[in-house]
């Protein structure tokens, strides 16, 4: 896969994601259930029984064949802002969803760093080897001809084992990147997934380091969701205080009643289809302290939430400010690392040039290729540094998934 690919991948499967989204759909159902008391509630049962003297009431209501009850609230403001508090969990629950996603996406491009650099490393160690086994076969030549002492072939064998045996751990980091690169992406860890070799344009970073905080500050979606967190609590103290308003609610009641509960006989007039409907006031005149002890358990909350935002503010620009000193660390590794393999690439060259007129040998010459590996390994390692610390700044700013979208 690509790196757009893998990130585009485990966006839309990791189960991460996959659970914030669960969570963002039980939140849409909390709104649903908040107006529901607004909603018409219709009961159709029945109070079927026989009376023997005065009918009695069963459950409130007079014996009936067939009895139905309807309720609806009509003004309820602790209710209302109930609603309010779920629509606005729901508006945190999104932006769970996207902190979620951001954090699937970093991970997925850290885990294709790895597997890239691991895939890189293990071919130049595999190359190492092929030099080291190159001049252990000329060491031998010359210990045959007794132009070397036995114990330099020991000392050859030596190495080229050791080469094989870093080759071989290094194989087993790389089939641990692309295991872990697969289970990001959405696969099971039975599956693999290695990186394409592919050239990707440096991720463009803000203009400035206070743009990129400025930038982060709005839109960072940790601290949205903290915001959102103490707006929904803003709303629950509203409605713990609502609970001393009066509310309305709209009843209605229809019982069809039958002759043989004896209403003729104690009643002035017998009638078969009975109903009532109107509405119901209710006004609290003592609440009790358990209000004032909620709304200061809710003000509690609050506070907390503001704490944790302050100190998320201060976290994220403390975290760009040394996401900037890392990239800017990073790209002057780069250029050390560049202008230092191309002093041992212009070496080997010259070795090359030298063994071809006979004045270096080959076990030199494999020695100086070594010597280029190595150099080769610490340019990656710089290049897959300031990649790295690059996405790092993307990653603060909510620019990560946009950024990779709009690779080619």
């Amino acid at each position: 896969m690509t790196l757009r690919q893998a990130v585009a991948r485990a966006v839309a499967q990791n189960p991460d994601v996959a659970l914030a989204r669960l969570d963002e759909e039980n939140a849409r159902h909390g709104v649903q259930v908040a107006k529901d008391p607004f909603a018409p509630r219709v009961t159709v049962g029945s109070g079927l029984a026989y009376s023997n003297g005065f009918p009695m009431s069963i459950e409130g209501s007079a014996p009936s064949i067939v009895q139905a009850r309807a309720s609806q609230f009509l003004f309820n403001r602790q209710q209302s802002y109930a609603v309010a508090q779920a629509k606005e969990q729901v508006r945190g629950a999104g932006f769970d969803v996207a902190s979620k996603r951001d954090d699937v996406a970093y991970r997925t491009a850290s885990f294709y760093l790895d597997a890239e650099r691991a895939a890189r490393v293990v071919a130049l160690a595999r190359k190492d080897a092929d030099s080291l086994q190159a001049v252990l076969a000329a060491i031998q030549a010359q210990v045959r001809e007794g132009r070397a002492l036995p114990l330099a072939e020991k000392q050859a064998a030596l190495q080229l084992a050791k080469a094989r045996q870093l080759a071989d751990a290094l194989e087993g980091d790389q089939a641990g990147a692309e295991t872990a690169l697969a289970i990001a992406a959405g696969f099971s860890a039975d599956d693999r997934v290695r990186p394409v070799a592919e050239q990707r344009p440096a991720a463009a970073l803000p203009e400035s380091e206070d743009n990129a905080v400025q930038s982060a500050l709005e839109s960072n979606k940790e601290l949205r969701k903290l915001q959102s967190q103490i707006a929904a609590k803003g709303l629950e103290k509203r409605g713990e205080n609502a609970a001393r308003l009066p509310r309305v609610d709209l009843v209605a009641q229809y019982g069809l009643f039958a002759k043989y509960n004896h209403y003729e006989d104690y009643f002035r007039k017998f009638q078969r289809n009975n109903g009532q409907i109107g509405v119901s006031f209710q006004i609290p005149v003592f609440s009790g302290p358990g209000v004032k002890a909620q709304m200061s358990q809710t003000e509690t909350d609050i506070s907390h939430l503001r704490v944790q935002l302050n100190s998320a503010r201060n976290q994220i620009s403390a975290n760009l400010q040394q996401a900037f000193r890392d990239v800017k660390k990073a790209a002057m590794a780069a250029d050390v690392a560049r202008l230092d393999l191309e002093v041992a690439r212009e070496q080997l060259s010259v070795n090359l040039a030298q063994m071809q007129e006979g004045r270096l040998s080959l076990r030199e010459v494999e020695e100086a290729r070594i010597a280029e590996n190595g150099k080769w390994i610490a340019f990656y390692d710089a290049q897959y540094a300031m990649e790295k610390a690059r996405w790092s700044v993307l990653r603060l700013t909510g620019d990560l998934v946009p950024a990779i979208d709009g690779m080619p």
